[in-house]
């Protein structure tokens, strides 16, 4: 397992070599876990998390695999992120594979509205 973990942060470090999200075009960084998907919008200038969302939180009402709730977390991050005033993110996949659910998510954020 912790070979697992390892490979994921060197590919995650690879990443965030080249990628950093600014004011007008802050960072969309999606992390998975067995139970719940997460999404957040960072600053990453100033330092701050602009916008959040999971389908672990209060205000997410979906049902359904894992799959379709990774849809409806991008949705609401989509969401919340164009109420916000932001409608391109640079979209970082945390050292996984764009694959399975967060591919999934990243759709649904793009069916949202936002640009990446």
């Amino acid at each position: 397992m912790a070979a697992k973990l390892s490979r994921r942060d060197r590919i995650k470090k690879g990443i965030r070599k080249h990628l950093s999200g600014s004011t007008e075009r802050p960072r969309l960084s999606v992390f998975r876990s067995n139970k719940g998907i997460y999404a957040q919008v960072i600053d990453d200038v100033n330092g701050k998390t602009i916008v959040s969302a999971s389908s672990l939180s209060k205000d997410f009402s979906a049902s359904g695999t894992k799959g379709e709730q990774s849809a409806a977390v991008g949705k609401l991050v989509a969401q919340k992120a164009i109420a916000a005033g932001i409608t391109a993110v640079v979209f970082d996949r945390n050292g996984y594979l764009y694959h399975g659910r967060v591919k999934q998510l990243a759709e649904g954020a793009r069916e949202g509205g936002l640009k990446f």
